[in-house]
């Protein structure tokens, strides 16, 4: 395809055979956009689009990924808000056609077993935080283990009597997340032989878990590294805290995607803001 759709917080970049998001920084922007950065998304790894109308004259065009194909929306098992989505692009209500034209090529794109959950993970975990502090520890994941040491004012006597813990990878068999946004929120580990939902023992009291609260656990910290524990678990190969510690970005690289961009602003595709805006974002990057 090779067309960019800008919208409200991100911008979708469609090739050959996958779709890149890119999604913007500012003050406005969701906080788990921004940790996210982009996330290229394979069209095999979608089930669908849909394209509905949206709040205060906006159009929602939003991509529906197969089950088992992304870490993050498994982890998150529908317990994001509707605008932290990162499948959601939502648009100016005049962009409608645009919107639909390439909801209908994204639909001719669509992989032969769109109908079924995937076997593999399809979109790589994001880059996690190495660490982040919830309610009564912190927790930290340096690719191969995650471990949990205990804060004196916020631990429950059994965690300070359990120890602070390490978990090896090989010994999980998946992890659980409950948003901090709502009721329960924590994060908790689960080892081989461990059902999911299945728990003799509250987060507080487990070992395994750790507490979010207010101002703990945010989203933004903590599901991408509930994701990345995840990817780790069920996929071989590098990890994405692996991958963050390799990463490092390439100036030629970013050269070609800003000429690329004012290719698109000569043929009019991209508005004056639109293009500014985004080689800001790229020469940020360097």
């Amino acid at each position: 395809m090779g067309d960019v759709l800008a919208g409200f917080h991100a911008a979708w970049e469609f090739g050959t055979d996958s779709v890149l998001i890119r999604f913007e920084r500012g003050i406005r922007t969701p906080k788990l956009f921004q940790a996210l950065g982009e996330r290229r998304v394979p069209y095999e790894a979608l089930a669908g689009v849909e394209l509905a109308p949206g709040k205060r004259g906006t159009v929602v065009l939003r991509a529906v990924p197969r089950p088992g194909a992304d870490p993050l929306i498994d982890v998150a098992a529908g317990g994001l808000k509707e605008s932290c989505d990162p499948y959601r692009l939502v648009l100016p209500a005049e962009r409608d056609t645009l919107a639909e034209y390439y909801a209908d090529e994204i639909r001719a794109a669509l992989g032969p077993y769109a109908d079924e959950p995937a076997e593999r993970h399809l979109v790589a975990a994001p880059a996690p935080p190495l660490s982040f502090k919830a309610y009564d520890g912190k927790a930290s994941f340096d690719g191969t283990a995650v471990a949990f040491r205990w804060f004196w004012t916020g631990a429950s006597s059994a965690k300070w009597k359990a120890g602070d813990q390490r978990f090896p990878v090989d010994e999980l068999s998946g992890v659980e997340w409950h948003s901090p946004d709502g009721p329960g929120g924590a994060l908790r580990l689960l080892r081989h032989g461990q059902a999911p939902g299945e728990h003799t023992t509250a987060a507080d009291q487990d070992p395994a878990a750790v507490v979010f609260g207010v101002g703990y656990g945010l989203v933004h910290e903590s599901l991408p590294f509930a994701a990345a524990v995840l990817e780790a678990v069920r996929s071989p190969g590098p990890t994405a805290a692996a991958r963050v510690r390799a990463a490092r970005p390439d100036p030629g690289g970013i050269a070609d995607r800003i000429r690329h961009l004012g290719a698109l602003h000569d043929a009019g595709l991209l508005t004056d803001d639109e293009f500014s805006s985004k080689k800001a974002q790229l020469l940020a990057e360097l």
